[in-house]
């Protein structure tokens, strides 16, 4: 407690999914001084902005997990604003940490830094033996070289920069956008309103073969949140939770939460993303102490009873 409440810190993102459950957790711990920058008031592609934000913050500590992201739909779409965009803002944001000599910097990377045929369990060490899965490419090695840049940095210049590696999130709060949404969060809400308008069917994209791991939104917050306290090291570590489903298997479960009872069909002409996920996350426990705690199911249920709450009000 008493380290958080010595620190001032800025948390891009911070009126996101995973930046606003991170931000309550900050609160919790005691952490008076959090400033949660805005794109309106400070847009992170742009150096000059960056360096006021700085500068009006005067931050101990900056948690840098804001990201322009989405599912397979929405990367195969925009390949080029999720390069630009999330490399940008990383590299901008890291240059002038260092400018401002911040004495410590976390850079929240993404799953889809891994190579596609990444053994199962991905290790840390194996995030540079290939190219990612080609719909996830230019999203997953925008955010992978801004590892290469926190650790040049650190060599360079002593600048005490982390890179964590979490795996899919979900949770209350997620977003829901079809146009936009992740898997779990796209299933919860196809599957109500399909539950709601009587429908005899729903089609899930791909065949539904590969597997993937998830993490609660509140787990992958701890993560962060400790790393950030004690983790001070130049080797980016992975934050899941080290279990793995295969889509089909998640549609099934989710059809069953929701209490859809009708058809499911697959539509093979669109793609399955990368084959296999599933995290080796010892690396997390041994440095800083972390492990998952949410059952599956657990989770799953909370994020369609808020889905279902948020439904309601909204009718």
């Amino acid at each position: 407690m008493n380290f958080w409440q010595q620190q001032r810190v800025v948390v891009t993102g911070g009126a996101g999914f995973l930046g606003s459950f991170v931000v309550e957790a900050l609160k919790t711990r005691g952490c008076n001084t959090i400033v949660t920058p805005r794109s309106k008031q400070y847009d992170l592609r742009d150096r000059h902005a960056i360096a006021r934000l700085l500068k009006d913050a005067q931050p101990t500590m900056v948690l840098h997990l804001a990201a322009v992201v989405g599912g397979i739909g929405a990367n195969r779409e925009h390949p080029g604003k999720f390069f630009y965009d999330n490399a940008i803002m990383g590299i901008e944001l890291i240059e002038q940490s260092r400018q401002f000599q911040i004495p410590k910097l976390v850079v929240v990377g993404t799953i889809c830094a891994y190579p596609k045929f990444t053994p199962v369990p991905f290790k840390e060490e194996d995030l540079w033996n290939g190219y990612p899965e080609e719909t996830n490419a230019p999203y997953g090695i925008a955010k992978k070289a801004l590892l290469v840049q926190c650790q040049s940095y650190r060599q360079e210049y002593g600048l005490n920069a982390i890179f964590l590696l979490p795996v899919n999130l979900y949770g209350p709060r997620d977003n829901f956008d079809p146009a936009s949404s992740h898997v779990i969060p796209a299933l919860i809400k196809k599957c109500v309103d399909a539950r709601q308008r009587g429908d005899k069917f729903i089609e899930c994209w791909g065949t539904g073969s590969p597997t993937r791991e998830f993490i609660y939104v509140e787990d992958a917050t701890e993560g962060i949140v400790r790393a950030a306290e004690s983790y001070n090291k130049p080797e980016p570590v992975n934050i899941g939770s080290g279990m793995e489903i295969s889509i089909r298997d998640l549609v099934h479960l989710i059809a069953k939460l929701t209490g859809f009872k009708g058809e499911i069909r697959w539509d093979p002409t669109q793609p399955d993303g990368q084959p296999r996920r599933c995290l080796d996350v010892t690396k997390a426990e041994h440095e800083f102490g972390f492990r998952a705690k949410t059952p599956f199911e657990v989770g799953l249920r909370k994020t369609i009873e808020w889905y279902e709450r948020q439904s309601a009000a909204s009718r």
